[in-house]
């Protein structure tokens, strides 16, 4: 009786039956297949059917995509790593997004930024990214119809809110129909060696973010604050005895060293990111929905509106206040489980409307997990 071959065993001995010319051309062979399958299947995904939006137009499902990026991960067995294959698959969804029409998104740029990332990770390379100066800027290029989408950050799980994204969602009726949670892990760079590093440039919250580990390795170093990590390391590539606290990937791209990774005293911190648009998403069974409301400044009337989604059993996840342009007068900001067009959300908000001086729904969008 032959041997029995594990899988182990088998496949170098497999792989040693073929000589380097006839493994070359079975990659060869394999990566036209490879292209055939990618276009029949981008063919197939493009002539889906999506959910019209309320001006009859088809709206975006970030859920779907979602789901059929994470079908092909769960079939992953390697040797490739299942972020291998999530980005394979998310540039493949982007591509076949764009067979439709390339959408225009706007960001907080420049590139390299983790705004930049964030909106790659939602978006992929198949859009036209517009890099804006500002979180103005990119509610103004949404709200004026020059982007199809925009991309900020809301809040931070070490510094909290984002003051400017709430201000502007005060000023600008646009829609929030996405998120990205993305882990943030900052890099000390530079050109030098970390004991010749005299000055620390990256925007406020990375600074913040990395104040301890800072105080420890870096005590008698100046740190300055610029308008981007991007801007941080360019100054890193220009000055000497300069390092930036910025992300690995725009150290790449600067050829910058990396002097330390994962520099950020909160191992979770995490940044969440808002996707605006001029429509909620489709339902997806899944969902959260944001909205914002002024109250009476008078006692009890924030519980008063607490107990709305107690009494129609509605999870709060996340709760924020925001001074108003009057004294002493807070606008809030809330999140909760279930999808706008929801029966028991439908009660909770039209109570809420009665209860309150001004109610806007922000959107309803897919819940996300946290992403590298």
């Amino acid at each position: 009786m032959a041997k029995h071959r594990t899988s182990k065993d088998s496949k170098p001995a497999a792989a040693k039956q073929l000589s380097p010319a006839e493994a070359q051309s079975q990659i060869e062979r394999i990566g036209r297949e490879l292209v055939e399958l990618l276009n029949r299947h981008a063919a197939l995904a493009a002539n889906l059917p999506n959910v019209p939006n309320a001006e009859g137009q088809p709206a975006l499902s970030f859920a779907r995509e979602d789901d059929r990026i994470r079908h092909a991960v769960a079939q992953n067995k390697g040797p490739l790593s299942d972020d291998c294959v999530r980005g394979i698959f998310r540039e493949l969804t982007s591509g076949t997004r764009g067979l439709r029409r390339l959408l225009r998104v706007a960001f907080l740029g420049p590139d390299y930024t983790y705004s930049h990332l964030a909106t790659l990770h939602r978006f992929g390379q198949s859009v036209a990214l517009v890099p804006v100066g500002s979180i103005s800027a990119v509610f103004e290029e949404v709200d004026r119809k020059h982007a199809d989408f925009g991309l900020v950050p809301i809040e931070n799980s070490t510094d909290g809110r984002i003051a400017d994204t709430l201000d502007m969602f005060n000023r600008l009726r646009v829609r929030i129909c996405g998120e990205v949670q993305l882990r943030i892990h900052h890099c000390l760079l530079a050109r030098c060696p970390r004991a010749e590093v005299k000055e620390v440039y990256s925007r406020t919250q990375p600074l913040s973010q990395c104040r301890n580990w800072l105080a420890r390795h870096l005590p008698a170093a100046r740190t300055i604050e610029v308008a981007s990590t991007t801007t941080a390391a360019q100054l890193a590539v220009d000055k000497p005895d300069a390092a930036a606290i910025a992300s690995i990937r725009a150290g790449i791209h600067y050829g910058l060293d990396v002097l330390a990774e994962n520099i950020e005293d909160n191992v979770g911190n995490t940044t969440r990111f808002a996707v605006i648009g001029h429509e909620s998403a489709p339902r997806s069974g899944r969902d959260k929905t944001a909205a914002m409301f002024e109250i009476e400044h008078r006692p009890g009337s924030l519980a008063d509106v607490v107990a709305i989604f107690k009494r129609n059993r509605l999870n709060l996840t996340w709760i924020e206040s925001f001074p108003s342009s009057r004294p002493a007068e807070y606008l809030f900001f809330i999140e909760f489980d279930g999808h706008e067009s929801d029966l028991r959300v439908r009660r909770a908000l039209a109570t809420l409307a009665k209860k309150t001086q001004r109610m806007e729904v922000l959107g309803s969008f897919p819940r996300s997990e946290p992403v590298e």
